[in-house]
């Protein structure tokens, strides 16, 4: 099937030419529909004056050996399919690596996949695996492995976040011995058409099946492991761990004869530092370590005083939330959720806790970074209006409640307190239990009212998705609609970003009318490296790719 087959394809570079859509939504749409990201953006070149590819790194020229060590907390990697950190897939992702990759620039394109031909009602996505990659215990990489990988993450009993992205389109609801739980939707759902072909088969349509593909928590593993991973684990990728403690260090050994090209380095290695941001900003400092996975504020303007590094940032779709189990009051009743949000002056947060790095939140979880953002007027700050809510919900000498916070990084309670001092005036009393951040997320989904870190991903359709589509792993409020479900779906498969942005703009109206969630802000990310690691780039979800780094040394 010739690559810019899709019928949607030439309408989009009509689109594009008279204006309907700007350069962004057409490279990011039609490389999902299978167009090359070269062919893409050769288009748009030809058509703006533009160099053909987008603006990178060279990569040809870069120094080799060594062994770069990044600031990173090392967490517990045992179970790649719930990952619920960025951090995990960092370690993971060098060994066990995904079928697609969002690069840089936030464009998906095939990894471990060679191409992907979508159908034209988007219901049918077929996956061509590269021929000739090995696992690293020379085994060939085949169909059957994608197959196992996709049945893994769809059974309920894994608990993979992955069922909030894919139950939708993959999965019925069904009960099993009084139980609620899902099923494929068909038996054909997951079609093995040859070793290095898969078919999905998906009961309504999908418009986001690859970037679905590069969830963090989606990374192919060895059927013969069972789900599991540690050092010695087997994998398709750059580097092999050979050591992992938490909470100390992670370090990776570089594999010769990768396929993907590269490794530059010889090693790679994640120090945890702890919480303080103070002692990753000294690390760096003294030159015990080449980069941080991610700065914090409140030693910015020391990194910046660094003249050996440089400093690296994205805009991302990057948030926090304050959320309550709606099974449990008084955050059962949509009164009291809406009068914690009205209490709330998203601006000054945002410049407490992030120094007015990022932009003001508007409450449904849905970034302007997100091409189907649709704009509403903005959910200002009205306390007299939460009050009356606090009232009619039958609060009317307010609410005492205690929330639980994480106390790393250190903007994240800093944001809190702001919060806490702004519901006050409107009688919402808010006690701040802060847990160190190991123990806040070994129960993060299951404390009453809590306070959440929620990554970027290239679509607002797959944050809601992941976090208030009903009974999915990452649903931590346990927010449940019925009509904000249907529109969700049906949202996931319009492929017109404008005709999207109409059913976004009402599912944007429920989460503020009705959701589960305080957010105030969106979190522009950023780093610092020493200018002797070279092929660096700040990906907006602070993924690290090991093969693309090296280290003059």
């Amino acid at each position: 099937m010739p690559r810019d087959s899709h019928r949607y394809i030439p309408v989009l570079k009509e689109k594009l030419v008279e204006g309907k859509i700007d350069r962004r939504e057409f490279l990011r749409t039609s490389t999902l529909l299978g167009l090359s990201a070269t062919a893409a953006y050769g288009f748009v070149g030809k058509l703006l004056g533009e160099a053909a590819v987008p603006s990178a790194r060279a990569q040809a020229a870069l120094p080799k050996g060594g062994t770069l060590r990044i600031a990173m907390r090392v967490k517990e990697v045992a179970t790649p399919h719930t990952f619920d950190w960025a951090e995990k897939s960092n370690v993971c992702r060098q060994v066990c690596e995904y079928l697609t990759r969002t690069g840089y620039d936030n464009i998906t394109r095939p990894h471990l996949l060679e191409r992907w031909d979508a159908s034209d009602d988007l219901r049918t996505w077929t996956l061509h695996l590269r021929k000739g990659i090995k696992w690293h215990n020379g085994r060939d990489f085949t169909a059957d492995d994608v197959i196992w990988n996709l049945n893994h993450v769809l059974d309920a009993a894994t608990g993979s976040s992955m069922l909030g992205l894919m139950k939708g389109y993959m999965l019925n609801e069904v009960e099993k011995d009084g139980v609620a739980t899902t099923e494929l939707w068909d038996a054909n759902a997951i079609e093995k058409i040859d070793d290095h072909t898969v078919r999905l088969n998906a009961k309504v349509a999908q418009l986001a099946v690859p970037e679905h593909l590069f969830h963090y928590p989606f990374p192919m593993i060895d059927p013969e492991e069972n789900g599991e991973f540690g050092p010695g684990s087997n994998g398709t990728g750059p580097f092999e761990l050979v050591e992992h403690s938490v909470g100390q260090k992670s370090v990776l050994k570089a594999r010769p004869g990768y396929w993907g090209g590269g490794p530059h380095l010889d090693g790679l290695e994640f120090i945890d530092l702890g919480d303080d941001p103070a002692a990753s900003f000294a690390a760096l400092a003294s030159k015990q370590i080449h980069g941080l996975y991610a700065a914090d504020t409140n030693t910015l303007d020391g990194l910046k005083s660094l003249d050996f590094v440089e400093m690296y940032q994205a805009g991302t779709a990057e948030t926090a939330v304050v959320r309550g189990k709606v099974s449990e009051k008084p955050f059962d009743d949509p009164r009291v959720r809406k009068a914690l949000r009205l209490a709330i002056d998203p601006e000054k947060v945002l410049e407490v806790s992030l120094r007015s790095l990022g932009l003001p939140g508007e409450h449904h979880h849905v970034c302007p970074i997100h091409p189907e953002y649709a704009k509403l007027p903005f959910m200002s700050r009205d306390v007299e209006a939460a009050k009356r809510l606090l009232a009619e919900a039958g609060y009317p000498d307010g609410v005492d409640l205690e929330l639980a916070c994480p106390n790393d990084p250190q903007w994240q309670p800093i944001s809190v307190q702001a919060m806490v001092e702004q519901w006050e005036d409107a009688g919402i009393r808010v006690k701040i239990n802060t847990m160190p951040g190991a123990q806040y997320w070994d129960v993060w989904t299951k404390v009453p009212f809590g306070y959440t870190i929620w990554y970027h991903r290239p679509l607002g359709v797959m944050t809601l998705g992941l976090g208030y589509r009903s009974g999915v792993p990452w649903n931590e409020s346990g927010y449940s609609n019925a009509e904000f479900d249907r529109l969700l779906t049906e949202a996931e498969g319009i492929l017109d970003v404008d005709k999207r942005r109409e059913v976004i703009a009402r599912l944007e109206e429920i989460m503020q009318e009705d959701g589960p969630i305080v957010q105030p802000i969106w979190r522009s990310i950023f780093t610092f490296y020493d200018k002797r690691v070279k092929g660096f780039q700040m990906h907006p979800s602070n993924y690290i790719f090991g093969q693309d780094l090296a280290i003059e040394t």
